[in-house]
């Protein structure tokens, strides 16, 4: 990178929701005063600092946009970068949506978050709740979602309107995930081949808590065995722990003030797992 400097310091500062980024430029020769590259040479130190903005609302709201994108029958995508399959579609009846910075490499699978947009004469007070399904980037978005989902922002009789806007700015919080009775299940991925292979994922994931590490019980070795983030929601391993005994498993959650903690989940999935069924913990996530 070649830049064209005129004075010996330059000093940018950007104040944005009291979040500052300054970047200073120190040129240590004065005889230099036009070109200078961006390496560490005699010449030069460079500091950079950068720090994210964000804009809060009102009651801990955040702004930012969203957009929506076409699906059969107005539902989530079968094929959503969580892996959640058909249960991506329907789940939360259908009003989920993509993210992008809100992905976070898949931890966000699975969050829930209340969108409200801003438009008085077009929007509800309520707006809509998904939960997150897939990766997706859009102009300037964070919430790409279905449009079941964006039609609920809207008032009343208001959703054509809304979507001839086609992106709108809103703001958004995280909520608790909420599924009535239904406990957590883990569901055995399609790609998994008893014995030698198990991938599964969470769903019906309920409340604030991001899952972070998963982990198996391997009997013989009286020890926790890891399984490996593969993408989304997924996780997997080779070789999995077999015997006439259902599988232990425990859960890694990372709650909202960011304290860790570890569920245990005793039988959680049967020895003679079969890829595609989800099973039944008894257990939920609050």
């Amino acid at each position: 990178m070649l830049i064209n400097y005129q004075k010996k310091h330059v000093v940018l500062l950007s104040n944005l929701s009291d979040i500052y980024t300054y970047i200073f430029i120190y040129m240590a020769s004065s005889t230099v005063d036009h070109y200078c590259y961006f390496f560490f040479t005699k010449f030069i130190v460079v500091i950079l600092v950068l720090a994210a903005s964000v804009c809060y609302g009102e009651e801990g709201y955040i702004y930012s946009r969203a957009t929506y994108y076409g699906s059969p029958e107005c539902l989530g995508n079968p094929n959503g970068a969580c892996g959640y399959g058909e249960y991506g579609t329907t789940v939360n009846n259908g009003e989920v949506s993509g993210v992008s910075r809100l992905f976070r490499n898949g931890t966000g699978c699975g969050a829930c978050y209340q969108v409200r947009c801003k438009i008085p004469t077009h929007c509800s007070k309520e707006g809509t709740k998904v939960v997150v399904t897939d990766f997706g980037v859009g102009p300037h978005t964070d919430f790409i979602l279905s449009v079941r989902a964006y039609a609920n922002l809207a008032l009343p009789n208001m959703a054509a309107e809304l979507y001839a806007y086609g992106v709108v700015d809103v703001e958004y919080q995280r909520i608790p995930c909420q599924y009535g009775k239904n406990n957590l299940f883990i569901k055995v991925h399609e790609r998994s081949k008893f014995p030698h292979y198990l991938a599964i994922l969470p769903v019906y994931q309920s409340g604030l808590s991001d899952i972070v590490a998963v982990q198996l019980w391997q009997e013989d070795c009286k020890e926790w065995r890891a399984m490996r983030k593969v993408f989304g929601a997924v996780w997997d391993m080779e070789n999995p722990p077999i015997g006439a005994a259902a599988v232990n498993l425990r859960i890694q959650l990372c709650g909202g003030d960011g304290q860790l903690r570890w569920v245990q989940i005793a039988d959680a999935i049967p020895s003679d797992w079969k890829a595609g069924l989800a099973y039944d913990t008894a257990f939920q996530l609050n």
